[in-house]
């Protein structure tokens, strides 16, 4: 049932998430030719600004779904009804003081924009700050789904809702050019997706509307409370390293500069998208395995799940390495090229952040918070003296290369050391060992992979999507030829047969009856 359900979930997003990307382009297109790289850089850096202020979220819905896993696991709807009615609770007081806050900050907007000439930017703050805060409202009942491994349900209306709200934005800029009515849009859709996916939720488990007297015990909420310490100041630490990129560029460069940068991001965060596909509904999988199974059955789901980390980032690493500055270049012009430089650290973060993924899964689903409460902070402290100060003397890749080094300095290894002792109860060793083994495979089969398509000049786009074809063909053929013998391979490999063959049994049934 976990492959079943995590197969479901995934499907959904990757189809969904395919019909969105295309439709992201001609929106990012029609946006930069209507209003400009300018306009491109404060939609950055007002996003990045946001993002600060829902660390007022504490970790609360972290720890709060942690705390779902086994109630639902064993459809106790009583302590369900208990958790989630205090999640509500707790998310409506969240939104109030994200509202304040970002009110609050208002003020201060002049001193984190450098060199812009975009008007009204007060109301534009304003109206980000509203969709900002309108999540939190219904955000109790994604998670309860996601929890319950239905996460296809809330994939499929928040893409239902993106498409129409991506291709009534681009409407409003074809024809209107109109910045402030395209974000109102955003509000618009949100409000309709809530009252839609609140109605599905209630009608699928109508206990969640029994009205509950009952408070948390004394023992779950003082999880939730010592786990929610440690997860604010993870998530100050992560904003801190992930969320003030824009903020630097902004400051010490320009906000145009956040706008080509943010081509650059909206790649990246395109290819990470389309593997949390898969890793996002495997989470809860874990979670439910961890909650009812003994500790060799989650170490050996586990090295199936880091094996399936490493070929999926690596190829999307190899892909964009080969293929991310000529895309630009056909796209929109040259003059949105940043330096070669700036290109290679970017795709190292994004493959060291995603190599993460599965030993992060196994640390969150088990409920390791408290632990490495101050490693984040550590890190933040690292990245924001050394982007600091590099900015000024290397310019915008000085940011990143204080990202990377940060990275590097702190979650590297205090991650998987925390899970190999507290879960697996083996050498961390290990890890180390298989990490460096498929970096040399990784490394290798990118250098084989440039090599076979640099006959090509990617001067069409006939020509770009052929070197895409190989940049992903290539890598995919060495991993089989590498793992095709290793359990981890063959447990993949055996999820594929018995969903192709039920395809296929299904495909025949269907023609039998028609």
């Amino acid at each position: 049932m976990r492959v079943k359900n995590s197969i479901l979930n995934i499907s959904a997003g990757i189809g969904s998430q395919i019909i969105i990307t295309a439709l992201s382009f001609v929106s990012r297109t029609v946006f930069i030719n209507s209003l400009g790289i300018e306009y491109l850089g404060i939609n950055g850096l007002l996003t990045n600004i946001l993002a600060m202020l829902t660390l007022a979220e504490a970790g609360i819905g972290t720890s709060i779904m942690y705390s779902l896993y086994k109630p639902v696991a064993e459809n106790n709807q009583l302590k369900i009804n208990v958790l989630i009615k205090f999640y509500r609770k707790a998310y409506m007081i969240i939104a109030l003081i994200v509202l304040l806050l970002g009110l609050a900050l208002m003020p201060f907007l002049g001193y984190f924009i450098k060199d812009s000439s975009v008007e009204h930017i007060y109301l534009i703050y304003s109206i980000f700050l509203f969709n900002t805060v309108l999540p939190y409202l219904y955000v109790h009942k994604n998670s309860f789904l996601n929890v319950c491994q239905k996460g296809y349900i809330v994939t499929g209306i928040y893409s239902v809702s993106a498409i129409v709200t991506t291709i009534l934005k681009i409407g409003i800029l074809k024809y209107t050019g109109n910045y402030i009515l395209y974000l109102i849009i955003d509000s618009t859709i949100t409000i309709i997706t809530t009252i839609i996916l609140t109605t599905i939720v209630n009608k699928m488990y109508p206990f969640l509307r029994n009205k509950v007297t009952e408070k948390l015990d004394s023992e779950t909420k003082s999880n939730i409370t010592k786990n929610v310490k440690a997860i604010v100041l993870q998530n100050i630490g992560n904003y801190l390293v992930f969320g003030t990129d824009n903020i630097l560029i902004s400051s010490f460069v320009s906000v145009a500069a956040v706008g080509l940068y943010s081509n650059y991001n909206m790649l990246i965060e395109i290819c990470r998208t389309f593997i949390n596909q898969i890793f996002n509904n495997i989470y809860h999988s874990v979670g439910n395995l961890v909650a009812n199974e003994n500790v060799d059955k989650v170490y050996s789901v586990y090295k199936v799940y880091m094996l399936l980390n490493f070929w999926l980032y690596s190829i999307f690493t190899i892909v964009l390495l080969n293929t991310v500055e000529p895309f630009i270049k056909l796209w929109i012009g040259s003059e949105f090229i940043m330096s070669n430089g700036v290109t290679i650290v970017l795709m190292i973060i994004f493959y060291e952040r995603g190599m993460r993924n599965s030993i992060s899964t196994v640390k969150t689903t088990s409920g390791i918070f408290y632990e490495d409460r101050y490693a984040p902070l550590i890190q933040a402290a690292i990245n924001l003296i050394i982007s600091i100060v590099l900015v000024q003397y290397i310019g915008i890749v000085g940011v990143f290369i204080g990202t990377l080094i940060s990275a590097l300095a702190v979650p590297f290894w205090t991650t998987p050391y925390l899970v190999y002792k507290k879960v697996f109860h083996k050498s961390v060793l290990n890890y180390f060992i298989k990490y460096a083994y498929y970096v040399v495979i990784g490394v290798a089969t990118y250098l084989l992979t440039s090599m076979a398509s640099s006959f090509i000049v990617a001067d069409n786009f006939l020509k770009l999507i052929l070197i895409g074809f190989i940049s992903f063909i290539v890598p995919n053929l060495i991993y089989v030829g590498i793992f095709l013998k290793t359990d981890e391979y063959k447990y993949m490999f055996g999820i594929v047969r018995i969903l192709m063959g039920k395809f296929t049994n299904k495909s025949k049934l269907n023609q039998t009856s028609a």
